[in-house]
């Protein structure tokens, strides 16, 4: 030993310390095992429940997106039953109709005849077919505008659903403007008795 060298006096080693060093090793290599497998395990319900969530964006804007085409064909079929009438026109004509013939049955001039009968039941026809127009054009506008009101999505409106919906627009406000000028007489006048 050279004497200008301090010695450190060293810590006599009890029993079973070195026993218990090892089982602390072991300890903490099993509490961080521990904590790693909760971390991982945190993680991946992370990531489960953005999964789950993007699976649920991706079924509101598909379900949505049908939404949207359904309402375009709903749209460009209301114009179309705008302009060529349906059943629904036809009864209210036909009742107007009936209630024409019982007003005049006792008895009435031409001239009430051809309003009661002919004309009511004729505006009672512009009258639903011009609901139905109007319908249409409600509904057309609806699709077109709802991307500009709802939540943000990754897909854009389909082409072919705006150009439905842009077809029913016209069919729409055709319907109606056909239908305003029947109710007022404008198109074809009521005849008038001789």
């Amino acid at each position: 030993m050279n004497p200008t060298t301090p010695t450190t006096p060293e810590a006599p080693v009890a029993e079973g310390d070195g026993e218990k060093t090892t089982e602390n090793v072991t300890d903490t290599a099993a509490k961080d095992a521990d904590q790693q497998d909760t971390d991982e395990a945190g993680r991946g319900a992370e990531a489960g429940a953005e999964l789950e969530a993007d699976e649920h964006d991706t079924d509101d804007e598909e379900s949505s997106g049908l939404v949207a085409a359904a309402a375009a064909v709903v749209s460009a079929g209301l114009g179309v039953v705008s302009l060529t009438g349906g059943w629904t026109s036809r009864v209210a004509a036909e009742r107007e109709t009936l209630i024409g013939q019982i007003k005049t049955s006792s008895g009435g001039s031409a001239a009430q005849q051809i309003s009661e009968i002919y004309g009511d039941a004729w505006h009672a026809t512009a009258l639903v077919n011009g609901l139905f127009g109007l319908l249409a054009l409600l509904v057309g506008c609806y699709v077109l505008v709802r991307p500009a009101f709802g939540a943000p999505t990754t897909h854009p409106q389909a082409g072919w659903v705006r150009s439905v919906a842009k077809g029913g627009i016209a069919l729409g406000t055709l319907g109606v403007l056909i239908s305003v000028a029947m109710y007022f007489d404008l198109i074809v006048a009521l005849p008038t008795a001789g």
